[in-house]
């Protein structure tokens, strides 16, 4: 994958309830290992909201039964902003620049890490990880959340649903629809999906709890996990 990797880190596995410090401390180690190995290494982390912006959305719809979805939206980047801030302070010394919260403005991306938030309302941190992958010459994003493969349907819901190893944008984009909602719940977002195909980047889905998996994905290893945008299989 280069010397560039774009990881879209899941609100859910930042924190899932409470902030995951085992396993932000275990990504920490991991990551640091990656890049002191080759120092032409650069990593772009985009991180997402977590349970601060189920928490939030849901009181503002509880006070407010007929909020508009740009204003649950803003709440989730907000939400994203804290854990962004957090992930920037912890790897302080390997990202000089500022939390990036605009994709499109200026960035210098002097150090070894980026990491940014969300921007806007109308689609997820997913788009944004698409944004910066296209900006700096990235052909695949490395979308970790608290699932390990992307299913045929929801497994909590249809007891047939099966894991995949790889689908093509086409079939991903039938599963998750066209439009976003604050809060939408899929293994990528349909915005970022859209984007994604045109550019003809790809896609890996996997959980990000699993830090050796993700070190295998980062040095081009085999591992367990979905790839949207290859033949299916």
């Amino acid at each position: 994958m280069g010397d560039l990797a774009v990881i879209s880190l899941g609100g859910s596995i930042i924190v899932p309830d409470e902030v995951d410090t085992s396993f932000l401390s275990q990504f920490n180690t991991a990551l640091r290992s990656y890049l002191v190995e080759n120092k032409s290494r650069k990593v772009i982390l985009v991180c997402g909201g977590g349970a601060p912006a189920r928490l939030y959305q849901q009181a503002l719809q509880t006070l407010c039964p007929e909020v508009d979805a740009e204003e649950l939206d803003w709440l989730g980047i907000r939400a994203t902003h804290i854990n962004g801030q957090l992930i920037k302070a912890m790897f302080a010394d390997l990202c000089p620049d500022n939390l990036v919260i605009n994709p499109t403005g200026h960035i210098s991306f002097k150090g070894q890490v980026l990491v940014a938030a969300g921007w806007k309302p109308g689609f997820s941190t997913d788009t944004d990880a698409v944004l910066l992958a296209e900006r700096f010459g990235g052909k695949l994003v490395v979308n970790l959340s608290n699932i390990a493969k992307v299913y045929t349907g929801d497994p909590k819901k249809d007891p047939d649903a099966k894991p995949l190893d790889a689908i093509t944008w086409a079939e991903f984009r039938q599963m998750v629809g066209e439009t976003w909602t604050p809060g939408k719940n899929t293994p990528f977002d349909p915005v970022a999906s859209q984007r994604a195909e045109r550019l003809r980047m790809q896609v890996i889905c996997a959980d990000g709890r699993n830090i050796p998996n993700l070190m295998d994905i980062l040095n081009g290893r085999k591992y367990v996990g979905t790839l949207i945008g290859s033949k299916s299989v």
